[in-house]
């Protein structure tokens, strides 16, 4: 019988991942890849019998990689830290792998969680990222730092599994503040070769907003999805800034104390 592995990538949070860990109990091998807590998140994932893999955070293509290197079995299934395979999931996973007709990579379908509701539009459902179930020499990562995309070794098509695991993005607002700005960081990595003003910046965040609270129905989830809108306005208004202001780097830098003092009132 093909034997599964499941990596959860994670950063500080304990209080996410002991649910995470159990509901991957079903796997034949869970993976911690950890890049240096400091919460206490590698030792409840090694308490509940997880194997806990440290790696240095360079970007989330890389840390991706490296979790997929440090599985041992057949199969392979990407778990985040705030996410939860329902046992729905977990049973059609394991009648996927036992089949002889099984394609080489599947998508996820993922339902969110926030403010205490499903999120039934925003873009969030059914809200694929990478495909979370293949093959271990099948799918690599490329290296960008966030939102990372694929490389598929197979000339197969990418299946889609039919029930959804569930995602817990932000346990409150300070924690979506928090990724935001995080993610904003990494974000303005990627466009720093773009002619960036802060006139483009709004428009990019006023683009943003108005896709996923108008085009993406955001509207229709009520006051979260208005948050969610106008926190993908800021992430990518600030992102935008971001990458402006490494592109600018010293003019944007404050005069030090001497030159003040050479300034005429």
């Amino acid at each position: 019988m093909p034997l599964v592995s499941v990596y959860i990538i994670a950063f500080n949070e304990a209080e996410k991942v002991r649910a995470t860990i159990e509901s991957a109990h079903w796997a034949d091998e869970i993976i911690l890849v950890d890049s240096h807590s400091t919460d206490g998140t590698q030792d409840i994932a090694a308490a509940m019998g997880a194997r806990v893999v440290q790696v240095e955070f360079k970007g989330f293509g890389d840390l991706r990689n490296q979790a997929i290197a440090a599985c041992t079995h057949e199969w392979i299934f990407s778990l985040d830290a705030d996410e939860r395979c329902t046992p729905e999931a977990a049973a059609e996973i394991r009648s996927i792998v036992n089949s002889p007709d099984a394609l080489d990579a599947y998508w996820m379908p993922r339902r969110n969680f926030f403010m205490g509701q499903w999120i039934k539009h925003s873009g969030w459902y059914p809200n694929y990222r990478q495909p979370q179930l293949f093959r271990k020499g099948k799918l690599r990562y490329d290296q960008k730092p966030v939102h990372e995309g694929y490389e598929l070794s197979s000339d197969k098509p990418i299946g889609h599994l039919k029930n959804a695991i569930w995602q817990f993005p932000f346990k409150n607002m300070a924690e979506l503040m928090q990724k935001a700005n995080r993610y904003s960081s990494l974000g303005a990595e990627k466009i720093m070769h773009k002619k960036i003003s802060m006139g483009s910046a709004l428009t990019h965040g006023i683009w943003s907003f108005v896709k996923h609270y108008v085009f993406k129905r955001g509207f229709l989830d009520g006051w979260a999805g208005f948050v969610i809108a106008l926190g993908n306005f800021e992430g990518t208004f600030y992102r935008y800034v971001k990458a402006l202001e490494m592109q600018k780097g010293n003019a944007w830098k404050a005069p030090n104390a001497g030159q003040n003092s050479m300034v005429k009132h």
